[in-house]
């Protein structure tokens, strides 16, 4: 599997699949998700709304993810992941959301579980190119370089490795970076842990 890392706009990459830092909600907000949203139109919104709630006002718990269509962007499936949001202390736990409350665990172990249940759905549905946004990062607190290196932790699991029978079909995982910035500290990053 080819590991790809870019400065762009998510939403213009042609991948198969590309991954959305959605809301508990999914029915668009700002950021990647309000980006995503406006470049596939308002079908994105009637398919993330077809979603059933698991509790109210939770489409998607954190940790957890969904898929759609892409409908007007080159991707052709959304797959939409709640990461967790972070408080500035050493041992913190995720915020959660009305109704959520009883769900309560380490925003690491949260954002890992993002993206392994992004590739889980990858998986399941035959993608073979992925892109992923800095989930977390921005309004919901998280540094990039916290991003990259669980990024890197989940894919080195055995069950992500390109010798598992399971991953046959994934071939390219692009990281994207909207902001210089970030670009350069995520790459910095994968870097040293490669």
């Amino acid at each position: 599997m080819r590991v790809i890392i870019q400065h762009g706009d998510i939403t213009r990459i042609a991948t198969d699949a590309i991954v959305n830092a959605a809301n508990v909600e999914m029915l668009g907000g700002g950021g990647v998700d309000g980006a995503i949203h406006r470049a596939a139109g308002p079908r994105l919104k009637e398919a993330c709304a077809a979603y059933p709630e698991v509790s109210p006002g939770i489409r998607c718990p954190v940790g957890g993810a969904r898929i759609t269509d892409g409908f007007d962007l080159p991707a052709k499936y959304v797959i939409h992941t709640v990461g967790p949001m972070w408080h500035n202390s050493p041992g913190c736990r995720a915020i959660h959301y009305p109704g959520e409350s009883k769900q309560v665990g380490k925003p690491r172990d949260l954002l890992a579980s993002s993206i392994a249940s992004c590739l889980t759905l990858a998986r399941n549905n035959g993608v073979e190119t992925i892109a992923f946004p800095a989930i977390s990062c921005g309004v919901f607190g998280g540094s990039i370089v916290t991003f990259a290196k669980v990024a890197y932790e989940v894919l080195s699991r055995p069950e992500y490795s390109v010798h598992s029978p399971k991953w046959t079909n994934l071939k390219e995982i692009v990281f994207v970076l909207f902001q210089l910035e970030e670009y350069e500290q995520f790459q910095r990053t994968w870097s040293i842990l490669t």
